[in-house]
């Protein structure tokens, strides 16, 4: 599954689309080849509309703007840096709950 999702990202970065949406676009790829392509996606999209939907942290935290999503309602929308601001945000609750998950498998390795 992560090879056709890594097929489907070329593709798109050939056609140059001014609007993409992405969803779950890298749920079968490890976290390494998930970082190179959030890479990828900033900086050969950076003048395009990039929507993405997804689970992973690392895959949005450096957006212009989170919509977080609750039971298919709006819970919270802002940059990511004005919720993590927010202590109470959920949005910041899951960032924290995400890293200390990480740290927590660092250590055991």
């Amino acid at each position: 599954m992560g090879q056709r999702q890594l097929v489907c990202l070329g593709r798109v970065l050939l056609k140059r689309s001014k609007v993409l949406v992405l969803d779950e676009a890298t749920a079968s790829v490890d976290t390494a080849t998930d970082n190179l392509i959030q890479q990828t996606l900033r900086k050969h999209f950076s003048d395009s509309t990039v929507i993405i939907i997804a689970h992973r942290i690392t895959s949005v935290i450096d957006s212009d703007m989170v919509l977080l999503l609750s039971q298919g309602l709006v819970e919270e929308c802002d940059s990511p840096l004005r919720l993590l601001e927010n202590k109470s945000s959920s949005f910041a609750k899951l960032v924290a709950e995400y890293t200390t998950r990480s740290r927590s498998k660092v250590a055991r390795v």
